[in-house]
């Protein structure tokens, strides 16, 4: 169950490259392995969930005050 804290960006990704470090080592159980993944994986799931809506607010700043302006349509003299 997820919680309604935001989640902190850099704090997950510090925890994430620790787990992997921790995995790289090979000094852990097989259960503890299993636990550290799991848990990586879910640190994963809300770093890419927090990319995507800062991509997308960059997107909507990046569009904002730009108007799509309407182009008159010409017609070709030898088409006509």
């Amino acid at each position: 169950m997820k919680k309604n804290v935001a989640f902190d960006f850099e704090k997950g990704l510090t925890e994430l490259e620790k787990i992997v470090e921790q995995m790289e080592q090979g000094n852990t159980t097989l259960e503890v392995s299993l636990e550290q993944f799991g848990r990586a994986i879910d640190l994963l799931k809300d770093c890419q969930t927090t990319l995507k809506q800062a991509e997308q607010k960059v997107q909507i700043l990046l569009n904002k005050g730009q108007k799509d302006t309407l182009v008159p349509f010409e017609v070709d003299e030898e088409f006509a």
